[in-house]
Parts: C-alpha cells; structure tokens; sequence
C-alpha cells in the first residue's frame, strides 16, 4: 500500500496494532531509573500527524509517559534558532558508536560531545538554551504546549527526582566539560533543567504534533517560522545519523526516517512534507530503543512506502 495526500492513515495504524499485539519479546523497561521499572512493556500507542494537524492515533496515543530524550529534538530546535551555526562549535554531529552516557570520546575530543542526542551533547544543548534564555526547561515546556495544543503538559517532580538520585554519570559529564569550557552555566543549575526538560511527560497526540515543524521544514503550527529550511534539514539529518543512540545504523536501514527515542519507550520519526509520527511501548531492546515501537515504525514505512530512501 503507498498512501497519498487523501488517504486516511487509521487503516494503517490499526493494521500496525495487530501485528504489534502478536509480538512476543517486547524488551524489558528501563530499570536504571526507579520511575520507569514499572512500565508495562505490553502498553502501546501510535499517533501520526500530518502537516494541517489531522491526528490518527491507536492503542494508548492518548495517554501521557515520560518522554524522557524525546526531549533532545525540542531543546537542539530551540537552541539552533537562538544562536544558529554557532552551536555547532560545542556539540558534533557525528554518530557515537558509544552508549547514550559514554565518557569515552570526551577526553581525546577536549570535552566536545560527538553529537547533541547523547546525554553528553545534551547537557551542552540545555546548558546554551538556558544561557539564550534563563529557563532551558520552561522554554522547552511553553513551545510543546503551543505545538501540541495541549496546555496541561508538565514536568513530573517524581521522574525528575528520580533522576537526580541517580544521576551521577550525568554529573559526571557535566563536570568533565565544564573542566574543558564547554558548559558556560553552573553545573548543579544545568543538572535540574536537564533532569526536569527529561521528565516531561506527553502523549503520542502530543509529541506528533509537537514535531509537526520539522516536516514543515521549520514552520512552527502557527505558521511563523522557528527554522530555516537549512536548519530543519539539519536537525532531521542529525535525526536520522544519532538519533537512536548507537543503534542509528540499524533503525535507518528498518524505518528509513529520521527518528529520536527515549528510555520511556518513545521514538518520534518525520517523513519531511508529510507527516509526523510517535509510537510508544516501554519495553526496551539492549540500546535503549523501544523494541514494539521501532518495529511499528518499520512496518509503517514498510506498508506505506512513505521513507527517506
């Protein structure tokens, strides 16, 4: 089946469901944090969005989870309209090939991070969002509810709290790039927007609209531009290339869009000037990805042809 611009994608997404609802190893919830080792790997929604805000969604698209680094497209977004090229000074758009809290590569590379969706390069992509703004982890949460049209997203002070306490090889980062120059801000500061922008919680109808600019190539909801189309295509590019930790290589070779997961069991993908996609089931696969939703996504671009390639 090849969808065109008439096409319902609710057949689709129902058909997806099915099959997802047969699979039998879904991976295992993220355990390192105490908030989300209860998930249910069985849990699973889908919501696609196109470009004029028509939602289809199945299973739980409604219901809210820890987006976690979801998150990483949103702040990079903002971050890169603020101060443009200049970003790119302090974070890499290379793909790791490490795990997603790696302090390998910082020593030997003067505390530059490889890319900005590892939690290294992440630190770095709040910490100059907040320098740009004061409140890293209030712009991030005003932009989502003015994307996703849904006033009532939060932070959750449980997950947030319960990063903290664990937080220590995030710390640890932080502290080794700022010995390098690289995090402008104090490092405690830096720590709770990072562990608060992570514990957002949002649906699947949410994060789909939410990402709805980057298959508008910039455009935001309203139609003012946060982007240019250059920068749109950089932040699907780098999307595409780190976008699912050191797992980048096999997701574009099964889904062929650009995609960001979380540890919360969400992966948000883009087919630019199409539409825009969010799957979640907290089950999880050895890198971090969500194993029902990177699935559902191969299927998705399997069925309707629509991909990158």
């Amino acid at each position: 089946m090849t969808t065109n611009a008439t096409t319902s994608f609710q057949p689709v997404l129902d058909r997806i469901a099915e099959e997802i609802a047969e699979l039998t190893d879904r991976g295992t919830p993220a355990d390192y944090i105490p908030a989300l080792a209860a998930g249910d790997p069985t849990d699973f929604g889908m919501a696609v969005a196109e470009l004029d805000g028509t939602v289809y969604g199945v299973g739980d698209w409604r219901r809210p989870f820890s987006t976690q680094s979801v998150t990483k497209v949103f702040t990079l977004a903002l971050a890169l309209a603020g101060e443009g090229d200049a970003l790119w000074a302090h974070v890499g758009r290379e793909p790791s090939g490490d795990p997603f809290n790696s302090l390998v590569q910082l020593e030997y590379e003067n505390g530059i991070p490889r890319n900005p969706f590892i939690n290294a390069g992440a630190l770095v992509v709040t910490d100059r969002l907040h320098r740009l703004t004061g409140d890293a982890s209030g712009s991030l949460l005003g932009f989502l509810r003015a994307e996703s049209g849904n006033p009532d997203l939060a932070f959750d002070t449980d997950v947030a709290a319960s990063e903290a306490a664990h937080g220590d090889r995030n710390a640890a980062l932080a502290h080794f790039m700022a010995s390098y120059g690289n995090i402008t801000g104090p490092v405690p500061d830096l720590l709770r927007e990072y562990f608060r922008q992570c514990s957002l919680e949002a649906s699947c109808a949410d994060l789909a609209l939410a990402t709805g600019f980057l298959a508008r190539h910039g455009l935001r909801a309203d139609g003012s531009r946060l982007l240019t189309r250059s920068q749109a295509k950089q932040v699907n590019a780098v999307m595409l290339t780190c976008g699912t930790y050191d797992a980048a290589g096999d997701f574009a070779y099964r889904v062929g869009l650009p995609g960001k997961s979380g540890v919360g069991g969400a992966v948000v993908a883009v087919v630019p000037g199409r539409c825009t996609l969010c799957v979640w089931s907290p089950g999880l696969d050895d890198r971090g990805n969500s194993v029902a939703g990177v699935t559902a996504l191969d299927r998705f671009t399997t069925i309707t042809g629509l991909s990158v390639f």
